[in-house]
Order: structure tokens, then sequence, then C-alpha cells
């Protein structure tokens, strides 16, 4: 329905002057021959010529009107003929104001007396029809009064709507404005909350290993607590990286990292003690940086899980190029047990939404005691 409105819309404007500019024209040369009006009994040149006239300055009301006020009035003097003053009424009603709309006024009563006067003169059927008062009286509603104040109804109900539009878009953008306030300040608290306790949490433990580091006797317990220090100071710099983007109101996002980091992350956790080794299926290609990104947000989540629930285990990163596509693989084998670290079970469905945008899926499921994470990204549409 409104594909079909707007389809009209474009006909009528495309198309709505040249058939204005025929149909006045016809009236004008359809009242000169007396079949809607006074015959005319001026050579056929002249009606034939006003008729013309009439209609190119109907063609021309979107540029200028005052071709059309003069041809009303002098398509009304010389043949009687309403169809110019008719449209000229309407356009005045729509798009005059004040003095103009006053002036308008005053020049048709000017023109309506002045047929009455060319009336009385001619005489016969033109004074009977533009001459005796009670047609003047009649004329004055038909050709002035009533396309006049439908110009004026036609107006005001564009104002109103384009008020009511102007108002809704106001409403709008203020409703936007009080939404991303709110979102700011909860943004705010949110980082500070984070800053409160986590940052205190993850500061006082690099602490305590960088004196670990420094009392402690052996070396294993000294290289682990260097890895602590180190790993906590990146956690630090990550939470002042998200901390500025959500005290941001921008849309800045942290800067994340691609399949290029993809051995580095695997190395970090080899030093942490885990056992993985990654392993790369056919013909790598080129990959769009949104894919990469995605790859790696699942290969450090299913690390992650591992270090949670199966550190003993031993962990294969596989990523196979497929012809349309990156499917990433993280298998661990079965834990020996041991004590878990608390989790809130929330990044696997993260990773699923992530994934599943990108017109791909994820499945993480139990294989033979171990764990499966098993993530396929297609490259179409991808930008």
């Amino acid at each position: 329905m409104a594909s079909s409105a707007v389809a009209l819309r474009r006909v009528v404007q495309r198309y709505g002057p040249l058939l204005l500019a025929l149909t006045v024209a016809a009236a004008v040369w359809a009242s000169a021959t007396g079949d809607i009006g006074v015959r005319s009994p001026l050579p056929g040149a002249v009606p034939l010529v006003l008729a013309l006239l009439s209609g190119w300055a109907a063609a021309m009301l979107r540029t200028r009107r005052w071709p059309l006020f003069l041809a009303a009035a002098v398509g009304w003097l010389v043949l009687a003929a309403a169809a110019a003053g008719v449209v000229a009424s309407y356009q005045a009603g729509l798009r005059l104001r004040g003095r103009r709309l006053a002036g308008f006024l005053a020049g048709a009563a000017a023109v309506l007396a002045g047929g009455v006067l060319i009336g009385l003169e001619v005489g016969g059927v033109r004074r009977m029809t533009t001459a005796a008062s009670g047609n003047v009286l009649m004329l004055a509603v038909c050709l002035v009064g009533l396309p006049l104040v439908l110009g004026l109804w036609v107006r005001a109900r564009r104002d109103t709507l384009a008020a009511l539009r102007d108002r809704a878009e106001r409403l709008e953008r203020e409703q936007e404005a009080r939404a991303d306030r709110v979102r700011a300040e909860e943004r705010t608290r949110i980082a500070r909350e984070m800053h409160d306790v986590v940052a205190h949490r993850v500061s006082l433990m690099v602490v305590q290993a960088g004196a670990l580091e420094v009392t402690a006797v052996d070396p294993a317990t000294v290289e682990a607590a260097a890895l602590i220090r180190t790993t906590g100071r990146q956690a630090l710099t990550d939470l002042r990286e998200v901390l500025g983007v959500l005290r941001q109101a921008g849309s800045t996002v942290v800067p994340e990292h691609g399949l290029d980091a993809l051995d580095e992350l695997i190395g970090e956790s080899r030093t942490a003690g885990l056992r993985v080794c990654r392993r790369d299926e056919g013909v790598a290609s080129a990959l769009p940086a949104t894919v990469g990104r995605t790859a790696y947000r699942v290969v450090r989540e299913a690390l992650t899980n591992v270090r949670k629930h199966a550190g003993d285990a031993e962990t294969v990163v596989c990523l196979r190029y497929l012809p349309d596509g990156l499917e990433v693989l993280v298998r661990n084998g079965p834990s020996k047990g041991g004590a878990a670290l608390p989790g809130a079970g929330q990044g696997l469905l993260g990773l699923r939404e992530r994934v599943e945008l990108l017109g791909g899926r994820l499945e993480a499921t139990p294989v033979d005691g171990g764990f499966l994470v098993r993530a396929l990204i297609p490259v179409a549409g991808v930008a």
C-alpha cells in the first residue's frame, strides 16, 4: 500500500503540470466556443492563442505564479473563461499569505468588476452571464471563494502535518538524548564498579606476585611469580582500555586481535601450564578482519574454559580453511580432575551470538570425556 502511494505521488509530480496545462487550455477553448461558457465573437485565432497561453501559464505554476494570474484576468475579461481563474484562486489560497493574499482578492474583485462593465457593454448572453447581479455573486463564489477556501484548507492541513512531524522528530531526538544520557550514566557506574572491585584485586595480585618473585628461592616459584605479575599487568592494561571505552559516549571499541595473534595466545596458554598445540588444514587465504577477530575470540574463550575446567588435559586448536569460510575447532581431552575455577557460563553464549551475527554457527559439546568447541564462520557477505 505504501509503495503504491509513493508510485502514485511520483506519477502525479511528474505528469501533473502537463495534465493541468492540457485541462486549462481545453477548458478555455471550450469556453470560447460556447461549449461550457459564452461563445466569443472574436476571430478563432484569439481564443486559440489565449487557450495556449493559459495552458503554458498553468504548466509554469511551480516556478512562476504571475503568468497564471495574468492569464486568469485576461481570459475572464476577453473570453469570460473561468478555468484559469479557478486554478489561480486555489493557488492563491495555497501559497499566498498576508498582504499578497489581500492583493489577490483586490485584483480578483477588480477583474470581476471589469467583467461586469464589459458584459454591460457587449450585451446579450455575455451581459446576462457576467453582469446580472445574481450571476456576479455566484461567479464570485465559484471562481474565487470556493477555490480560495479549498487552497487555504489544504495549506492549513499541510502546516498541521508538518508541525506534527516536527514535534514527533523533536520528541524522538529528545528520547534518544535521554536514552544516551542514561546509557552513559550506566556505563560510568559499571566502569566505576569494575575499577573499584576488579582493578583493586588484580593490583593486589600483581603486588603480591612481585613480592613473591623477590623473596622466593625456588627458580620455578620465581618464574611462576613473574608470569603472574606479567599477566596481571597485562590484565590491568586491558581493563584500563575497557574502562576507557565504558566512560566514553562514542562508539569507540577496544582494539581486538586477529589470527595473527593466535600463536601468541597459544604461547601464553603454554606458559600458564596448558598442553596445547595448533594445527592448520587447507590452503590459508586472506580473510576479512571480522572473521579473524571472531576466530581469535572463539579460541581465546575455549582455552580459557580449558584452563578453568581441565587444566591438565591435552588441547588441540585446529583451523580449517574452507572455500567459503573458516572452521575453528578447539578440543581438549579428559581431565584427571582438580579444582575448577568459577565461571559465569556467559562466554560461550556471547560467542554464539557473535558467530551467528556473521551468519555462522557455534557448537560446544562433550566428546569422549573431553570437550569440543566448533565454530563455522562464513566469508561471503562479511566485510
